[in-house]
């Protein structure tokens, strides 16, 4: 009996699997991207490298490319949208190369609200609670890591009190490779993510980042290059963190790790998936993708069946099971059943 159960629970994986698959979608641009943000059927925009932004208003039937003025240099590594209309982009670079901009026309201008002053921080990631209070992240400086909040939608930024924030290890720090190594839940919960060093570690606050607690996690570390890439949960208590080594983006071992206590303790899935960028929470599946594919698990994240080999870097989907993921020279795709 038990072994046609899980027959049939394959069964059923397989056809749900079978039935979704990535719809390649059309912009002129051969920018890559790493920014992504699904806000509706119809809405999402993407953000990458030459100071390029996408939007679409039809649910990618087609995209507008938008140039932000004089920022042709930066590399917009996240973006976060609450309509057509509102967007805020964060760029990545040491010193004054981290930036953020916010539009309210759909793109037509954009107004600079933050561009770092510390010659060594180097932003990697921005989210939102609301449109109003938001929160982004930098590498350490001065053996912390820097994080900066928002209360009224941008118009200032307040830099968090380092000493409410663990002391990091040498060598420890984020990655800027699909805007998910810092997330939002709820109206007070955040966490943001770790490698490079000894351990891959998250961060863990339940007050809007006023207070932090740091949690270890299993997930391969010990290099540079390796560590949590991406982060999603589900609701406060249930998450899912993804990473590797980005050198070795076809290695599998120490990738996934599960939360059931929003953070505190991981439990390793072990040897599933190869590096993985990053993840998302949808209609009961987790999905997740990176320079080697995208998967998806119906099990809770315990196994994993393969969508696709292309290369991506960031996915987004929305409440209501719509969803973008998007990669180098331009490649944005819909997964479509």
């Amino acid at each position: 009996m038990l072994k046609q159960i899980r027959l049939l629970a394959a069964c059923l994986l397989l056809t749900t699997v079978a039935l979704a698959q990535w719809k390649q979608q059309s912009i002129n641009t051969d920018s890559s991207f790493r920014g992504l943000c699904a806000v509706n059927q119809n809405v999402a925009w993407v953000s990458g490298t030459k100071g390029t932004v996408g939007r679409t208003i039809d649910g990618g039937a087609s995209w507008e490319v938008i140039r932000v003025p004089e920022a042709e240099q930066l590399d917009f590594r996240d973006i976060e949208a609450f309509s057509a209309n509102v967007a805020y982009i964060l760029s990545i670079g040491k010193g004054d190369a981290s930036r953020i901009y916010k539009t309210t026309d759909g793109g037509k201008s954009w107004k600079l609200q933050f561009k770092n002053a510390q010659p060594e921080a180097f932003f990697d990631a921005i989210a939102f609670w609301d449109a109003q209070h938001g929160i982004a992240m930098s590498d350490p400086v001065d053996g912390r890591f820097v994080l900066i909040q928002t209360d009224d939608g941008g118009a200032t930024w307040k830099p968090i009190p380092p000493d409410r924030i663990p002391t990091a290890i040498n060598g420890e720090g984020g990655f800027a490779a699909s805007g998910t190594c810092l997330v939002t839940q709820g109206k007070r919960n955040v966490w943001f993510a770790s490698g490079g060093a000894a351990t891959a570690r998250i961060y863990r606050s339940t007050n809007r980042g006023q207070t932090w607690t740091v949690h270890e996690t299993p997930i391969q570390a010990g290099v540079a290059s390796a560590g949590i890439f991406g982060i999603a949960f589900r609701n406060s208590n249930n998450g899912l963190i993804v990473g590797g080594n980005y050198s070795l983006p076809n290695e599998s071992g120490k990738t996934v790790a599960l939360t059931r206590d929003g953070g505190q303790t991981w439990k390793l899935i072990d040897g599933p998936l190869p590096f993985r960028s990053g993840v998302i929470f949808v209609n009961g599946k987790w999905i997740a993708v990176g320079t080697s594919g995208s998967d998806v698990s119906n099990d809770g994240g315990q196994s994993w069946l393969k969508l696709d080999s292309e290369n991506y870097n960031a996915v987004s989907f929305t409440k209501s099971g719509v969803g973008w993921a998007v990669g180098p020279k331009g490649r944005i795709a819909k997964l479509e059943k």
